[in-house]
């Protein structure tokens, strides 16, 4: 393989291992606020009061 040929393929994975730790660096960076995860809370135990309690269903 030409030297050009090695040259793509190490900016290539360059890029993607670099993209891979920019996705795993920010994953942490989106915290919701204290209000945003009480709307969340009210509304998951809305939802699960209007489900069917249906426990033996196996």
């Amino acid at each position: 393989m030409p030297i050009s040929g090695w040259i793509i393929l190490l900016v290539a994975l360059g890029m993607i291992v670099g993209s891979l730790f920019l996705l795993r660096d920010s994953a942490h960076s989106h915290r919701l606020s204290d209000d945003t995860l009480e709307k969340i809370r009210k509304r998951q135990a809305e939802l699960e009061a209007r489900e069917p309690k249906d426990e033996d269903w196996t």
